[in-house]
């Protein structure tokens, strides 16, 4: 049974665009989200089982805000909402991720959801927890590396946590017809240094739908006062 939800009027009743001009970009997932069912999505997750720790971990209250950077159609939301959350958005580039996970945890969720591309969004509140997995890693241009960071620092509250996870750097080289920029603990440490101090490391293989492991670096920063 779909769980209903008390209105709120801080959350936008539909997708709400921003900044999506990267066309190449927008249609690549556009394609990948309409074409691939969720089960041959190599990023699929039944149970986010490093990102709900890590959230949890983080001390954020069912009240505070929590932002999924490139949500698409993962179900963290499903999760989190599960588990009471009351002030979550969901951001990602393919309109058709965010419609089908829409869809399947109701339209009167308490979830923002913003259609945007990462490269040329930029926060207008600020979130306890910034969680992002798998998207970072696809910025392999270093302007954009140093947009998404200060993005980041600008969104993420003082006090709050980013909580990111990329390929390792023993991981895949691309994903989904794509390049990737593969990352470590240190190197992530260092190119986050400007706003936020880790607090937690560590690698863990993803296994995939279609059986393989992917090592992903998952890293916890707390922002700076």
């Amino acid at each position: 049974m779909r769980r209903s939800y008390a209105t709120r009027p801080n959350i936008p009743p539909w997708v709400y665009t921003d900044g999506v001009s990267s066309a190449p970009t927008r249609d690549h997932w556009e394609r990948i989200f309409e074409s691939r069912p969720e089960a041959d999505r190599s990023w699929t997750q039944p149970v986010p089982t490093t990102s709900l720790t890590s959230i949890v971990r983080s001390g954020v209250s069912t009240d505070e805000p929590i932002i999924d950077i490139g949500g698409g159609a993962a179900r963290l939301v499903d999760h989190l909402l599960a588990e009471g959350h009351t002030d979550l958005t969901v951001l990602d580039v393919s309109r058709s991720a965010l419609c089908q996970v829409r869809a399947r945890v109701g339209h009167d969720a308490p979830v923002e959801w913003i259609h945007a591309d990462i490269t040329t969004w930029s926060p207008t509140r600020q979130y306890r927890v910034w969680h992002d997995r798998a998207v970072f890693h696809f910025l392999v241009d270093d302007a954009e590396v140093a947009h998404y960071c200060r993005i980041s620092a600008a969104g993420v509250a003082p006090g709050g946590h980013l909580v990111i996870a990329t390929f390792a750097p023993e991981g895949p080289t691309s994903c989904s017809g794509l390049p990737v920029r593969r990352w470590s603990a240190a190197s992530l440490s260092d190119a986050f240094s400007g706003g936020f101090e880790t607090v937690t490391s560590t690698t863990v293989g993803h296994h995939t739908p279609g059986g393989g492991v992917q090592p992903f670096t998952w890293v916890t920063m707390r922002r700076s006062a």
